[in-house]
């Protein structure tokens, strides 16, 4: 894909992902990946494996939709790599204050758009 179909691509999938986000529905998360895709929660952690594993760990760490506001910015292309700055909010709670993060996605695209592999990078802002 040359650039301006990456780019389109990065953010059609980057909407995808929100839908997911927001459904949690796994016809939803399953699209965004190749079958034998790999999708790590943080560098250093162990992918989840193949659709079936993202699908399963996705929903063992779902966020309750309407819990966040999500905002991003294509950070960069290379190929069919695609870095997204991310800023991530979540509502205060009767237990815990507001929390806010900024995310470094790492998304290896396939040709026909979804995700060969996912790597997200967060920190939470400290008070």
């Amino acid at each position: 894909m040359d650039r301006t179909h990456v780019s389109a691509a990065a953010r059609a999938w980057v909407a995808a992902y929100e839908k997911a986000w927001a459904s949690n529905d796994e016809a939803d998360i399953r699209a965004l990946f190749t079958d034998d895709g790999e999708y790590r929660t943080e560098p250093w952690s162990a992918a989840w494996e193949g659709a079936d594993a993202i699908v399963a760990g996705w929903l063992s760490h779902a966020d309750e939709p309407g819990d966040y506001s999500f905002a991003y910015d294509l950070a960069g292309l290379d190929g069919d790599r695609v870095f997204v700055e991310g800023r991530t909010v979540y509502a205060a709670t009767d237990s815990e204050s507001e929390r806010d993060y900024r995310n470094l996605w790492v998304i290896d695209l396939a040709p026909d758009g979804r995700a060969r592999s996912f790597t997200e990078w967060y920190m939470r802002r400290r008070d």
